[in-house]
């Protein structure tokens, strides 16, 4: 991941106020111990209450930080990620998964149809007065049957991105609400496409939270085509 794109996720910008926070601090530190060795008691005591305020503002700061791993900022409409199938067998396939950022990631699923799911993150006021764009990270990769009986018994493929890590916001907003009261809805949105030998689909998720899958214009033809293209 390149620092241009490291500097516009959410929980850098929010590491970089909490560094400028941490720094406040310690200059209130100074100057509080210098008032103090000056016996200016009403000046050490306003400069105590502003390092107690930065002190504070810091724990908050890192900890959201924290608790944002892996949400990005969502804009009118975000490439959130490109995917290319290769079939190994019948229903079985290789994915090879490309991230705006330039990462890549390969796995194998089992099934007639991709399926990516990802959890958006909408704010109340006054942070959305504002103008903080809604946050997302992608949750899932799973696989999909087109008999419905089949999604039942065959074996499922799952695979989880694991970008949010322990202490998530999501899991505070669930165990509790009253943490994260700036948070307005945490919701899921998914989509899926058939699965094609050597197809290409990109994958954006709208402003209003919901995922978009799009194939290529090639990828659209072999669709219409017999199993395996």
């Amino acid at each position: 991941m390149d620092w241009t794109t490291l500097l516009r996720l959410p929980s850098t910008i929010l590491l970089v106020l909490a560094v400028i926070a941490l720094l406040f601090t310690l200059v209130q530190l100074i100057a509080l111990r210098t008032r103090l060795h000056a016996g200016q008691r009403l000046a050490a005591a306003l400069r105590a209450l502003s390092l107690a305020v930065g002190f504070v503002l810091t724990l908050v700061l890192v900890g959201a930080s924290w608790g944002l791993r892996g949400y990005r900022l969502l804009s009118e409409e975000t490439p959130v990620v490109t995917i290319d199938a290769r079939i190994l067998s019948p229903q079985r396939w290789a994915l090879t998964l490309r991230w705006p950022d330039g990462s890549t990631r390969q796995v194998q699923l089992s099934g007639d149809a991709w399926r990516v799911e990802a959890v958006v993150l909408k704010w109340k006021l006054p942070a959305l007065l504002a103008g903080l764009p809604p946050l997302y990270r992608l949750d899932r990769l799973s696989g999909r049957y087109d008999d419905p009986a089949q999604e039942a018994q065959a074996p499922r493929t799952v695979i989880g991105f694991d970008e949010a890590g322990p202490y998530d916001v999501l899991d505070l907003k669930r165990q509790h609400p009253q943490w994260v009261p700036g948070v307005d809805t945490v919701f899921g949105s998914g989509a899926f496409l058939p699965l094609v030998d050597e197809g290409h689909y990109n994958v954006s998720l709208m402003r209003t939270g919901a995922l978009v899958a799009r194939p290529d214009e090639v990828t659209e033809q072999r669709l219409g085509q017999p199993f395996g293209g």
